[in-house]
């Protein structure tokens, strides 16, 4: 774990070199400040001469000049340092978030996977700064200020060192409890983040069933464990706090009745007893350092270990080493012999086969989990076969890069997310650097223009997050002008008008079947009426493809869309 953590050094290798310099450097004026107290108060007061003692104060004055630089440099550009490495994990953390497949979402709340990038890594860039320079500097310190307290005089020393065990019983005894206890906390942020985007995003839900009481029962639960558990952080630090400053104002006391009974039989001079005195609070320094280290190492290194946890998740959905970039797709897709589960356990499709040709408008229908959106899914390489394979004119998905998959593969869903900027962000985001007037076309041709011509600021309109101020039928209209932008040759509908009124879902589907002409279309609906124009209508249940054909076709055969259709028209 730590050999990973010191790997994030190598970028700020002059930085760190730096920083560290000048920390060891104001280390070492620090134990020189005792000794010259202790050569001012033995050598130049009995002298008288002022003059001396004067040159003497200046240079001191020069000392803690140049330590108040190296002070202000450890500070402003150690925090550089950590900042810096905090940022270089929170782009890797993000970047590896882009890769990880639906599987890995399915199984995730979005508050535990923002603490990770955001919460944790704060503390990681403190221990970034602070671990490895404060536990040198600590180390040396204790061994700088022990060597010159020993050449004062060596038995005060010797009875001096006397509670460093008892000091390092303490560091290792808190230290792994604060540890443990930190991995709590980060685990309670995270579940109160989830908690509060959950109640934030489905506030009109909550509002809506007048629940606020509920919502406010199950903060204060989460509110009050994290509120526990943090308490036992304090605890364990309050602990450590107190023991370690009465270990050093025992030993002071301690080395003040020895080092009395020295000067009074003439074995310390009263410099050295003043100097004496100045070192063992360098001496105790580090321990207070030590301290720091045990409040902010166990955070950081507990934040840093769910940010490993995070990176060494694999993403199941890779390309193959033999990959190459999909080459212009004119749409025939096959399913040949599919076999797909969520787990072991929950087989969805079982030995599936189908043929569609380019440019044909086929519709998926039948009872709900019965596989249907799963089996378009499969397509774009959102989860992968377990079985079988599937092929767009004849080239296996899985050889070809998924980027360029993708790209020509566009989705409209029922639940449409915009992002919460304006309205010519979201419909760009089909294709990135896109030029106004591409823009405006796409627009057109989603019978959006003239909405966007009523709204306050046009194109640059924001909608609210998640486009919550649009209606459902203009983000519906924002979603398939943002497809129109993107033009791929294959296009999934998925549920995309079911949650819409009908004189809107009308509109609707007239501009999805502009949108679907001359390209590869596949339909997921469960309402029959809007897909009985389709070239062909497949229908799926536990089984898999029973039955396909012409609207009219399946219901003089029959079968299962003909019981469908009866159950949905009340005949």
């Amino acid at each position: 774990m730590l050999r990973r953590f010191f790997a994030y050094y190598r970028p700020h290798r002059r930085l760190f070199a730096v920083d560290f310099g000048c920390a060891v450097l104001s280390g070492l004026l620090e134990l020189a400040f005792p000794l010259a107290v202790s050569i001012f108060v033995d050598r130049l007061l009995p002298g008288r001469d002022w003059g001396l003692i004067a040159a003497a104060a200046s240079g001191l004055a020069a000392l803690y000049l140049l330590n108040t630089g190296l002070i202000a440099i450890v500070t402003y550009w150690g925090h550089v340092l950590g900042i810096g490495i905090e940022t270089e994990m929170r782009r890797k953390a993000f970047d590896h978030l882009q890769r990880l497949s639906f599987a890995f979402y399915d199984e995730q709340k979005t508050g535990h996977l923002i603490a990770r990038v955001t919460k944790d890594l704060e503390d990681v860039g403190e221990v970034a700064h602070h671990g490895p320079e404060d536990l040198f500097i600590a180390l040396m310190t204790f061994a700088g200020a022990f060597g010159l307290m020993y050449a004062i005089n060596a038995r005060l020393a010797l009875l001096t060192t006397l509670v460093v065990p008892v000091i390092m019983f303490l560091a290792t005894r808190f230290g792994s409890r604060m540890t443990q206890n930190f991995r709590a906390i980060f685990a309670g942020i995270g579940a109160f983040n989830a908690r509060v985007e959950e109640n934030i995003g489905g506030m009109r839900v909550v509002q809506a069933f007048a629940n606020e009481a509920h919502e406010r029962a199950l903060f204060a639960r989460d509110n009050e464990d994290y509120r526990r558990v943090k308490l036992q952080g304090y605890r364990i630090m309050a602990q450590s706090t107190a023991l370690s400053y009465l270990s050093m104002r025992a030993t002071q006391m301690i080395v003040m009745i020895a080092g009395t009974w020295f000067v009074l039989h003439g074995a310390l001079s009263p410099g050295g007893f003043v100097g004496f005195l100045l070192l063992v609070g360098v001496f105790f320094r580090p321990v207070e350092k030590i301290n720091a280290v045990l409040e902010t190492y166990p955070k950081g290194m507990a934040g840093f270990r769910r940010y490993c946890e995070l990176i060494d998740t694999a993403p199941t959905l890779v390309d193959a080493p033999d990959a190459v970039a999909a080459p212009p797709l004119r749409g025939d897709i096959a399913y040949e012999d599919v076999t797909f589960g969520y787990s072991p356990a929950h087989r969805v499709l079982r030995d599936v086969r189908l043929r569609i040709a380019a440019g044909e408008t086929v519709a998926f229908v039948g009872p709900s989990g019965a596989g249907k959106t799963t089996l378009c899914a499969m397509l774009p390489r959102f989860y992968d076969v377990d079985a079988g394979r599937i092929t767009i004119d004849g080239i296996d998905v899985r050889s070809m890069t998924l980027h360029s998959l993708r790209r020509q593969i566009g989705v409209v869903q029922q639940d449409v997310f915009l992002f919460g900027g304006t309205v010519r962000d979201n419909i760009a985001y089909g294709r990135l650097g896109a030029t106004e007037a591409e823009i405006h076309q796409a627009a057109r041709r989603a019978r959006l223009e003239a909405t966007i011509a009523r709204m306050p600021d046009g194109f640059g309109t924001l909608i609210g997050e998640r486009g919550v101020k649009l209606s459902g039928g203009q983000k519906q209209r924002l979603a398939i002008a943002r497809m129109f932008l993107k033009n791929p040759p294959i296009l999934i509908l998925d549920e995309a008008t079911s949650a819409l009124d009908t004189e809107t879902e009308r509109a609707i589907q007239q501009s999805l079947a502009e949108l679907a002409v001359g390209r590869t279309t596949l339909v997921i609906a469960h309402r029959l009426a809007t897909i009985r124009d389709a070239d062909r209508i497949v229908v799926v249940d536990e089984r898999g493809v029973v039955e396909q054909g012409r609207h009219g076709d399946l219901l003089a055969a029959g079968g299962t869309y003909r019981r469908l259709h009866d159950a949905q028209f009340g005949r």
